[in-house]
């Protein structure tokens, strides 16, 4: 493709014929955003498209014109898809570089599609436009995401594990109600990702460059052409708003911090010393010095990551934090911190919703580490509180119990009634305590013994994923 023959072809004359010199070569380099809002390209012609035809409509342009422009913008579309369009420095971004083809192609109709409009409003819709179907592309990949987590956790509802707090054997759980809780935190993302959509998706072109425009336009028409739900009602904050990418920014680091906690849990459970779990070997890598390792390389970057997302967030915040109103350059710095904060999330869920189905879980492994550290000892306490005891006297009880078995290097279960009773100093009491103490003492008889709504029997898990299966 030849080089445009336009008013545009010269960057000194790309805004008005009132510069004297063209810019500065580097200045050039250093002020073009050509290099990534390339992305923009098909949502822009859309979006020219969609004012074209609201202009004709308003007789702002001849019908012949908009005929031509929708002609121009589909072999521009045409050209782009196809890897043809020459990208041009000197016309700095997307905006220019298409509407410099477009004249080139069309003429005085392509010089007349930006009447009514500033770039300021045009990128404004763009971004937006752009996010949009970003939005629904990770929504889409989220649910993939929440759908496998629910068929992990239903095929192990019952697989019996430790739980922990301060990474210390805490009481039995199952492995469906762990994974259950990865669950709710990628539903609460999901349902952020809804409600931040819904506040974006308002239409900001009409505002022009900051003041909206003399001519008699219909805002209406072209936010119902391109699916907005409404408009921007103050121009002013229409070019300038960037909150929507603030937000959406703000959503991806809290999802990528919950991926992170999934991610270092993946890290410890196939590590040896846990042996929970297996990856299959296409998400790890091996070490180019010692043989034998299999390093979970996907969830450990994937927990690198989080932090780049929280610095896409903290960047735009500082962008916008002393801007006055309204559109200043400043907001061509929004974009690479966005786009980065979609590429990592979208590539992310979309390696995790594959990776995650394919987990190979080691119940008997799981299940001996629960049997381990004292996991029921909460047990045998709430079962002296049902027989009489109050609960810190009862807590003191099982505590002098465990203590003796630290000392003897077995496991409650190990001693028998009498000396159960003795090490709880309940020997003067035998009421207190019964046979029927060890059945509570198992894990299974514990994990089962939490019937209530979202707790860890395995029918309470079974119950939370029939729930999660209709709200999905």
């Amino acid at each position: 493709m030849s080089s445009t023959n336009n008013s545009l072809s010269n960057k000194a004359q790309a805004w008005s014929a009132r510069f004297n010199e063209p810019v500065d070569e580097l200045v050039q380099r250093y002020t073009a955003s050509i290099g990534f809002d390339q992305r923009f390209a098909l949502v822009d012609i859309a979006g020219s498209l969609a004012h074209a035809r609201m202009l004709a409509d308003k007789q702002i342009i001849h019908t012949q014109d908009l005929a031509d422009i929708e002609r121009g913008m589909a072999q521009i579309q045409a050209e782009i898809e196809s890897g043809q369009f020459e990208w041009q420095l000197a016309l700095e971004d997307v905006h220019l570089n298409i509407e410099a083809r477009l004249t080139e192609l069309v003429g005085d109709a392509g010089k007349r599609l930006h009447t009514g409009r500033s770039r300021n409003d045009q990128v404004a819709t763009d971004l937006r436009l752009w996010l949009r179907g970003s939005v629904d592309d990770i929504a889409g990949t989220l649910k993939t995401l929440r759908i496998a987590l629910l068929n992990l956790a239903e095929k192990h509802a019952g697989t019996i594990m430790p739980g922990h707090t301060h990474l210390q054997v805490a009481q039995p759980i199952t492995f469906g109600h762990h994974l259950m809780a990865y669950y709710e935190m990628f539903s609460r993302d999901n349902s952020r990702l809804s409600d931040l959509r819904a506040r974006f998706n308002y239409l900001p072109l009409g505002a022009a460059a900051l003041a909206g425009t003399t001519y008699p336009i219909d805002r209406e028409q072209v936010a119902r052409a391109l699916g907005f739900d409404g408009l921007c009602h103050n121009s002013l904050d229409a070019v300038s708003d960037r909150d929507f990418a603030i937000e959406f920014c703000a959503f991806s680091a809290i999802l990528m911090m919950h991926v992170s906690r999934l991610s270092e849990e993946l890290v410890l459970w196939l590590s040896p010393r846990f042996g929970f779990i297996d990856l299959p070997d296409r998400f790890c890598t091996g070490s180019s010095i010692m043989p034998q390792k299999k390093n979970p390389d996907v969830p450990e970057l994937a927990r690198g990551k989080t932090g780049r997302v929280y610095g896409d967030l903290m960047s735009l915040l500082t962008l916008m934090k002393s801007q006055p109103l309204a559109y200043n350059k400043d907001n061509q710095e929004d974009k690479e911190p966005l786009f980065d904060a979609v590429d990592t999330v979208q590539d992310t869920l979309r390696i995790f919703a594959d990776m995650i189905p394919h987990i190979d879980v080691k119940a008997d492994v799981m299940k001996a580490a629960a049997e381990e550290g004292f996991a029921t000892a909460t047990d045998l306490a709430d079962y002296l509180v049902k027989k009489g005891l109050a609960f810190r006297d009862a807590h003191e009880a099982v505590a002098h119990a465990v203590k003796a078995c630290v000392g003897r290097n077995c496991m409650l279960t190990d001693l028998s009634l009498a000396e159960l009773r003795f090490a709880c100093g309940l020997d003067s009491r035998p009421e207190m305590m019964g046979d029927d103490v060890f059945a509570l003492l198992t894990v299974e008889g514990s994990v089962e013994s939490r019937q209530h709504v979202g707790g860890t029997a395995p029918a309470q898990v079974l119950a939370a994923i029939t729930r999660a299966r209709s709200a999905l």
